[in-house]
């Protein structure tokens, strides 16, 4: 009984399956037997069901030998090992049979052995056999055999059960997460995913471009852990992604996450009870959930977007970690910016509304956003981490690479427990002579000026096969602009992978095509531009809004761009 009750204190106290083999070895050697060998078959390694039968191959997995413990105390690991017992062996019957079989005659200097099946749930997963030199084993130890091999067997189902299912999990984390890099000029990125050794949570990252060559900078931290989490991940980045093409700003973003969380949180209350009431199974319930309220309640995120033609980068907090910058001398700064509150807190609890900042990054500089698994420390005092964070950044080397291995050098030695998530952005500049603004009156015959600059500009750029294309898009946007805006009113084109035609105006007024009937002598300018632009959209600032249009270009502007780049 004492044997038992220590036994099951020591047996299970991880969720591997090896280990727990080697438990059940630790626990029987010298005081149950001398030798003791654990079998499974492969599949149950991986996470699959076994398939118990008697000449199945095994793999020896486990070894542990009274003889072997003054060198070594612990169990002896032997995975790769096949091993195929006969049909007659104890170890064969004891699986076809579902129960442990002695077998008292000497074997090799055994004088007495004891094979017993792990098998719980209808499921056997290998078999254990206990051995003897010089003593043999009574008829009671047949019950205490079977007392052993079922408790383990019982743990290391559920081991199994956790290895499959955080094959599942990784599975569905690393299909959401982003598989390439998006091609944009504005910064040059590096990154580095490291998913945590036990439960799978729900952190993210994303580089989204966006329009007149801007790229927005996106990490997040799904609050809870399992299936729920990954998938809800994978919710909150799509939707991030379609909320950035309609070019909202910052804090308009996180505000539609907040309510997208909101609606989550709700659904998986539903969901629960639901299953409260129902049978899901226990499999069912560990894959979708930790059992640990709204896992999806909480959720932080940090969107940060980066405009090369001004150097300048926005970016708002949803209770995240505030991002680090190393400037081009190798300072390094947190800027103290006012974070909201997490996602999808209860009226009431969440604070104030989010707000967007702004961070000048001249070129060469490093934005560095992470999830808090990076600090590895208690998240109510994450100073020490960013302390941490702040001496090995500024030891880093120029690119975004080197940045991203140094910055996981903070990385305590040891099993991590939560997800870590690391995106280093190094900035560039649009080289001043792609960018040509000018400032515009109200009188239309700016419109002729405005064709005349771009054709000009155009020429020196190498692009007269965009003039007549280009002249046209701004000669609608700009007539536009002049009739149902207001002042000041300015054009600029820039030169990036495409060429980008940019009107504003102080109006918020959201322009919209329409098709005009044959009489009607206007209403076909917008048409016109969505026609021969490749794409085109409407963005809004602090002072109004930009009407936007993008074209192919015939060659290659990203060379001229990076070959800019001061060395």
């Amino acid at each position: 009984m004492r044997l038992l009750f220590e036994a099951a204190m020591g047996i299970g106290q991880t969720l591997d399956v090896v280990r727990t083999a080697e438990e059940l070895a630790e626990a029987t050697v010298p005081r149950f037997a001398d030798l003791v060998t654990v079998d499974m078959p492969e599949p149950v390694l991986r996470g699959g069901e076994g398939t118990g039968e008697p000449g199945a191959d095994l793999r020896r997995v486990v070894t542990r030998d009274i003889e072997e413990m003054p060198a070594s105390t612990g169990p002896r690991r032997q995975q790769g090992r096949q091993v195929r017992y006969p049909s007659s062996s104890a170890q064969a019957r004891c699986l076809a049979e579902g129960g442990p079989v002695p077998a008292p005659e000497p074997e090799a200097g055994i004088r007495s052995l004891i094979a017993a099946p792990l098998s719980t749930h209808g499921g056997i997963f290998g078999v254990v056999t206990f051995m003897r030199r010089s003593t043999s084993f009574e008829d009671d130890d047949l019950a205490l055999a079977e007392e052993l091999s079922t408790r383990t067997a019982v743990c290391i189902d559920n081991a199994r059960r956790f290895v499959r299912e955080r094959a599942m999990a990784l599975a569905l984390r690393r299909a959401m997460l982003p598989r390439s890099l998006p091609e944009q000029n504005a910064v040059e990125v590096a990154y580095r995913y490291l998913p945590a050794q036990q439960a799978i949570s729900g952190d993210w990252f994303d580089v989204i471009p966006l329009s007149g060559g801007r790229v927005a900078l996106v990490v997040g931290d799904v609050a809870g852990s399992g299936l729920y989490a990954a998938a809800a991940m994978g919710r909150l980045r799509t939707a991030i992604s379609n909320f950035s093409a309609l070019d909202l700003a910052p804090e308009e973003i996180l505000g539609q996450l907040d309510d997208l969380v909101r609606r989550l949180a709700c659904e998986q209350a539903d969901r629960a009870d639901d299953d409260a009431t129902g049978s899901l199974g226990i499999a069912a319930e560990n894959l979708m959930t930790d059992g640990a309220g709204d896992p999806v309640t909480g959720t932080t995120c940090l969107y940060a977007v980066y405009d090369p033609a001004g150097g300048q980068c926005t970016l708002a907090s949803a209770g995240h970690p505030p991002p680090a910058v190393v400037h081009p001398d190798g300072s390094v700064e947190f800027p103290h910016k006012s974070a909201g509150p997490p996602l999808g807190l209860p009226p009431g609890l969440g604070g104030p509304p989010f707000e967007t900042a702004e961070v000048r990054l001249p070129e060469g500089s490093k934005l560095v956003l992470y999830t808090d698994g990076l600090l590895a420390d208690d998240p109510d005092d994450p100073r020490p981490g960013m302390e941490r964070l702040r001496a090995a950044l500024g030891s880093c080397g120029r690119s975004a690479e080197e940045a991203c291995a140094s910055a996981l050098t903070v990385l305590p030695p040891g099993r991590r427990s939560d997800d870590v998530v690391l995106l280093v952005a190094r900035t560039r500049a649009l080289p001043a002579d792609h960018v040509a603004c000018w400032d515009l009156s109200v009188d239309p015959a700016a419109v002729s000026r405005v064709r005349t600059e771009v054709a000009r500009r155009l020429s020196a750029w190498n692009l007269d096969e965009l003039g007549f294309t280009t002249e046209l898009i701004f000669s609608e946007l700009v007539t536009n602009a002049i009739r149902y805006g207001s002042e000041p009113i300015s054009a600029r084109l820039l030169l990036d992978r495409k060429l980008i035609c940019e009107v504003s105006d102080a109006s918020e007024t959201s322009p919209r095509p329409r098709r005009a009937a044959i009489t009607d002598e206007g209403g076909r300018g917008l048409f016109l531009v969505a026609q021969l632009a490749e794409r085109w959209g409407t963005r809004y600032t602090q002072r109004g809004k930009i009407i936007w249009a993008e074209q192919f270009l015939e060659g290659e502007p990203a060379g001229q761009l990076q070959a800019h780049e001061k060395p």
